[in-house]
């Protein structure tokens, strides 16, 4: 799998797109799910020498979608191209979009500490929580330094489960909410506890909105493909 795009001054966009699949895909033979499935994990191989992209089953986890691609590129024309190859292949005649988040990669104002997972060499976890995030217009009308000693709290509070890898990126001006989450952890016990935690701070009087929150399950693309 290729690393993101990082350099400094270099943009770094994100896509989440999720895809419900059409119940007559089920009545294909299994041969051809399985030409089906070589032939998407064949374009996910690919895709990966020029974007990086992940493919997580959310089947059986959520009525609207059944599997989540994030993508992750210097431009939004080729996460554009990637949807249009997606739905060239045998099983993309069979998906419709039912979510797409969108969101660039930005330096945190509150700590310079603060480097999303994808922006390393980590590999992917077991399982990614997705979810948009909204805070209230009050929030932004608070002093700086009142803003970043509550974060500081936030912060604090995730320093103490390192089982769980944080990935925030922003979305003002990109789409509907102030930022995306993707959280990834080999433990969602572990991210229930630090998302009840959470829950206690002084931020949380600011939240608007974080809901749809999506848990994906990182798996084998071929995998993924015959299981739908």
């Amino acid at each position: 799998m290729s690393k993101a795009p990082a350099p400094e001054n270099q943009a770094v966009f994100l896509n989440f797109s999720f895809f419900k699949v059409d119940p007559k895909w089920r009545w294909l033979n299994e041969i051809g799910k399985d030409e089906a499935a070589k032939e998407f994990a064949n374009l996910i191989e690919v895709a990966n020498t020029k974007i990086k992209v992940r493919v997580y089953s959310t089947l059986g986890l959520r009525e609207d979608a059944d599997l989540m691609l994030w993508m992750i590129s210097d431009s939004m024309e080729k996460t554009q191209v990637m949807t249009s190859k997606v739905y060239s292949t045998v099983v993309g005649k069979y998906l419709t979009q039912s979510y797409v988040f969108l969101s660039a990669a930005r330096p945190s104002v509150y700590s310079s500490k603060l480097t999303p997972g994808f922006m390393t060499d980590a590999q992917p976890m077991k399982y990614c929580i997705v979810y948009p995030f909204v805070k209230s217009r009050e929030w932004y009308l608070l002093p700086f330094e009142e803003r970043k000693k509550m974060m500081d709290e936030h912060i604090k509070v995730g320093k103490k489960f390192p089982q769980v890898r944080l990935n925030t990126t922003s979305s003002f001006g990109l789409d509907d909410q102030d930022f995306m989450l993707a959280f990834e952890t080999e433990d969602l016990m572990a991210f229930q506890e630090l998302i009840m935690q959470l829950r206690e701070t002084k931020v949380s009087k600011y939240v608007v909105r974080d809901t749809p929150m999506i848990v994906c399950v990182y798996k084998g693309v071929e995998d993924i493909i015959k299981s739908l």
